[in-house]
């Protein structure tokens, strides 16, 4: 007998209600959010590697395991008397609907960069008297994702370099003044400041920092295991290689790993 598809939102309620329901699963009953923060950061990572790899299929599972971890959130909530699944949604449609007033509303914008400006404005008009336009960022957010976020927060109402390459000749600076620093607790803050700055051209250039650091470091992993195995084939022992007989490895590496 061919099985019911089950594709109602209204289906995955009840599934995860009776998954925490007095007869339910005993792993899913007991689980918190305390519990659960470290899937919800695991299927988070795992929609990122199924984009890295342009795949619809794993895409579409991936993103389902990451609606699971919402749902269960959203359950436990909803249990404890707090907010249910359908608070959830009615405050995203508002915010939404707040935030796109040249969609919704009367408001018009001709281009991304007035969009994203009204949007922090309007993020702003949200927010309590007094409270920074800063708050409510989570330092949870990997460092580099996290200053491009805050850059782009701040940016949002006019703090922002006027163009790219002064941010560029500020660079230069940073890195002048690692070479400058007197020991290593001011050379680690001048290379913080460095990398603050490389995240705000990143920002500049519309690059997801974070995203081209995961992609530099697929490059290096695909180059790198391929001079292993090209010293393999040959008999090299890679750590007996001169610098100069491991960087022709590495350009060979380059021209046939990609």
């Amino acid at each position: 007998m061919p099985k019911k598809k089950s594709n109602s939102f209204s289906e995955l309620k009840e599934i995860i209600a009776r998954l925490r329901g007095p007869d339910g699963c005993p792993w899913d009953k007991k689980q918190t959010h305390a519990s659960l923060r470290p899937f919800l950061v695991e299927e988070s990572y795992e929609v990122l590697q199924a984009l890295d790899e342009n795949s619809p299929e794993k895409l579409r599972d991936e993103l389902g395991d990451l609606l699971l971890q919402i749902m269960l959130h959203a359950q436990i909530a909803d249990e404890s008397g707090q907010f249910s699944i359908n608070d959830v949604i009615q405050g995203i449609n508002q915010k939404l609907i707040h935030r796109h007033p040249h969609v919704f509303g009367g408001k018009k914008a001709t281009d991304v960069i007035e969009v994203e400006q009204n949007w922090e404005m309007l993020k702003q008009e949200e927010k309590t008297e007094g409270e920074s336009i800063l708050s409510g960022m989570s330092e949870q957010m990997p460092a580099l994702t996290y200053s491009q976020s805050m850059q782009r927060r701040v940016a949002g109402v006019g703090f922002d370099w006027e163009q790219v390459e002064e941010i560029i000749d500020k660079l230069a600076e940073e890195v002048t003044e690692i070479k400058q620093a007197s020991d290593q607790q001011e050379r680690a803050s001048e290379f913080g400041d460095l990398l603050f700055t490389l995240a705000n051209i990143a920002r500049r250039l519309d690059i997801d920092l974070e995203m081209a650091l995961r992609s530099a470091n697929q490059r290096f992993l695909r180059r790198f295991t391929y001079i292993e195995e090209l010293c393999r084939q040959r008999g090299l022992n890679l750590a007996d290689l001169s610098l100069d007989e491991q960087n022709v490895l590495w350009e060979e590496a380059k021209k046939k790993a990609g």
